[in-house]
């Protein structure tokens, strides 16, 4: 399954602990713009209200910008679909200390477009240095072998 979008900083900022996959309630322009790749997670989240996951600042433009209806939104909030038990779940997860819910990807399962997100805790400044400096040693580490 190609990822039709991913959210790139997310592993970077975020230690992700545990991930779910998930439906997404769109519209048809919605659907043909994602599975073209115009959509970007960049800034989205999650957030649980009323018993129900909706994802946040996901933006998905028009397909056809100039059909598009005059009150469409692209940054509109989208409820997303998971079975009882997992919200019941990710409910308890997310009272906890310091716990998020972050987009990673979407990508297509049988002909519908799910949502991969995980339940993550920031990562400090430290951290992020060490993740820098780990990229930077195997990245070395391939050329020396490559040389060889």
């Amino acid at each position: 399954m190609k990822p039709l979008a991913q959210n790139k900083k997310a592993y970077f900022d975020y230690e992700i602990l545990e991930t779910f996959d998930a439906g997404i309630v769109l519209i048809g322009q919605e659907v043909k713009a994602i599975k073209t790749g115009h959509i970007s997670l960049k800034g989205a989240y999650v957030v649980i209200k009323n018993n129900e996951l909706f994802l946040i600042g996901a933006n998905i433009p028009a397909y056809q910008p100039k059909n598009a209806p005059k009150d469409y939104e692209p940054e509109r909030p989208r409820k997303l679909l998971l079975k009882k038990a997992e919200i019941k779940h990710l409910i308890g997860k997310s009272r906890q200390k310091l716990l998020t819910l972050i987009p990673v990807k979407v990508y297509t399962k049988r002909g519908k477009i799910k949502l991969e997100f995980g339940i993550g805790r920031g990562k400090r400044k430290v951290d992020k240095r060490e993740t820098i400096k780990k990229r930077e040693f195997d990245r070395e580490k391939r050329r020396m072998l490559k040389d060889y």
